[in-house]
């Protein structure tokens, strides 16, 4: 089965977040895959990861990502979150989640469509799960039904349910008129009291049986089953969570994994965590063809432009400016020369064609001896330079991969194309190590996995749109270098960039590698992405700097064998990109 995050490759968690951000209005707002979601946080929206198979499509993804946008403009998270957890909260999110859908369903109309999805799916998962429920939980998934009129299926009718529904239908309707989240919490407590009362039986109700099985509060029949809380501590709809995670195959996606986001662990560390069973049966288990990480939510862009040193990059930029500057010379005059030629002739008005004037003198009709320049996009190029920023980098070897992308970007400003620097490694992360270590103590399945306690440690240099470079001094080395998910986070941001042609160069030492992850699967990973990107008419380079390894990966590729000829080897090839048509 393929995780959400590989459902529609590397463009899914982008086209998540751009949702995100037309619906929210906010720019920035970021989507992320977490095991531990689902839960809306300043600039960013965590959803839950997922399994993604023929009865969890992508449409219910984005109706999860219209109720978490609902929550984050409408609802006040704060006095949600103030509630002590329980079954009080989960019908306080209940309500609120349909008071704030209802905004945003007149704000938005077509999201009538991915709700319904969603809420398909809930009561779906719910009636799967149904004889594992509590009775309190199976109450509020009732409660939700009768607020979003839904009909009750065959298996959810009960007596006492049906009475409890019934005894409560005036507070029920007063938790549809809720107009705010406090509203909500009011309502939720008064029906939570009311039932409370039928059970200690103060209302007369012949059909509600209050016995130890049937409470609101405790529910001793169901204590052999593992705990089922309709929405946790985060408040996920009742059908989409709660029921004990069912072992997960290991993903053979063939669709890429979505971006989006070191260091191995100390020396005793990562032996331990290969020797426990979750990890040792990785490689007994059949093999996986995409790096899928535990969660995006720990992965960290940095945006450094315009935060470097003024000084330095003046004294990188003339270092650069001494070994490209008659190759820039001669791309310029190249560009020129070959926009000046192109011109549209037999045109009515314009700049007069000397080739015409006989024409015009012999011929009294001829009413077209203009000419005028033909619109070239011969500069509506995007370039993108990705920098490998691994341990093994260290030295020699990112200095020139510095002083390269300086040239490089340098030159190609002052051309007038577009450009972006990046860099990418991985390092440990006690968060993420702290969620693998709380995964695996729940049992969870966690073979599907590989990159379980490392985060992406990404960086942006220049970013598009800016024309400051001093960035670029802040180039250095980090820790691992897992190719394929850094190939995507920077793929999916040229994507975005409006360009007639997108041109994406990766300077890379060596083949993938994290600390914690199977390095052949690493390997599987880079040639899928790079195959889709490819299909995405993106036009990829690979840069081996001292390494022949980027043949393995990259159709179009350059191996630089002495490192002093990286910047003019690059910026030929470049050039020559540049100049075909």
């Amino acid at each position: 089965m393929q995780t959400a995050r590989a459902a529609r490759g590397f463009e899914f968690e982008s086209t998540l977040s751009k949702i995100a951000r037309v619906l929210t209005g906010q720019y920035g707002v970021t989507v992320v895959f977490s095991p531990d979601g689902p839960r809306v946080e300043r600039g960013r929206i965590v959803i839950p990861d997922y399994e993604v198979n023929e009865s969890l499509s992508t449409d219910v993804l984005v109706g999860y990502l219209d109720l978490l946008v609902a929550r984050a403009k409408h609802s006040t998270l704060p006095q949600l979150e103030a509630l002590p957890r329980g079954v009080g909260t989960n019908l306080a999110q209940t309500i609120e989640d349909r008071r704030v859908c209802a905004q945003l369903l007149a704000e938005y109309p077509g999201a009538r469509w991915f709700i319904g999805k969603l809420r398909a799916h809930a009561a779906s998962r719910t009636q799967q799960n149904w004889n594992r429920l509590r009775w309190r939980d199976r109450f509020v998934w009732r409660v939700e039904r009768a607020l979003w009129d839904e009909p009750v299926a065959a298996s959810e009718v009960s007596q006492s349910l049906g009475a409890a529904i019934g005894a409560a239908q005036d507070l029920l309707e007063q938790a549809r008129r809720s107009r705010s989240t406090a509203d909500s919490i009011v309502a939720a407590q008064a029906i939570l009291a009311r039932i409370r009362a039928l059970s200690a039986g103060e209302v007369n109700n012949m059909m509600f049986a209050a016995g130890t099985g049937d409470d609101i509060d405790t529910d001793p029949l169901h204590v052999s089953f593992d705990p089922f809380d309709p929405f946790e501590s985060d408040g996920t709809l009742a059908g989409e969570a709660g029921a004990a995670p069912s072992p997960a195959e290991p993903s053979a996606a063939e669709a890429l994994n979505g971006a989006g986001m070191g260091h191995a662990l100390a020396d005793a560390q990562p032996s331990a965590a290969r020797a426990d069973s979750t990890t040792q049966t990785l490689h007994a288990a059949p093999r996986m063809s995409m790096s899928i990480p535990l969660a995006t939510e720990f992965d960290v862009v940095t945006d450094q432009t315009d935060h470097g040193d003024a000084a330095a990059w003046r004294e990188l930029r003339n270092q650069a400016r001494a070994e490209t500057a008659q190759l820039k010379e001669k791309l310029e005059r190249a560009l020129s020369a070959d926009e000046r030629t192109r011109w549209r002739r037999e045109q009515e008005r314009g700049e007069i064609d000397r080739t015409a004037l006989a024409k015009l003198a012999t011929s009294p009709g001829y009413r077209t001896p203009f000419k005028v320049k033909r619109a070239t996009k011969g500069r509506d190029v995007a370039v993108t330079l990705l920098i490998d920023r691994s341990g093994s980098m260290a030295g020699r070897k990112i200095e020139l991969a510095q002083r390269c992308a300086a040239a490089l970007a340098d030159a190609l400003t002052q051309l007038g194309f577009d450009c972006e620097v990046l860099g990418y490694s991985s390092i440990e992360s006690p968060q993420m190590k702290q969620l693998y270590e709380r995964q695996r103590a729940a049992g969870i399945d966690l073979h599907r996995y590989n990159r379980l306690v490392e985060r992406l440690d990404l960086q942006i240099y220049k970013r598009f749109g800016s024309a400051e470079l001093s960035g670029l001094t802040r180039i250095d080395c980090g820790h691992e270098n897992p190719d394929g998910e850094a190939l995507a986070w920077a793929a999916a941001r040229l994507a975005d960039h409006a360009a007639g042609r997108r041109i994406l160069m990766i300077f890379s030492d060596g083949y993938p590698a994290t600390g914690d992850g199977d390095p052949l699967v690493l390997r599987s990973d880079l040639r899928q992405r790079v195959a889709a990107i490819q299909k995405t008419g993106i036009e990829l380079v690979g840069v081996g700097v001292l390494t022949d390894a980027v043949e393995a990966f990259y159709p179009h590729n350059v191996v630089v064998s002495r490192l002093a000829e990286l910047p003019s080897t690059v910026f030929s090839v470049l050039g020559s990109m540049l100049l075909k048509r």
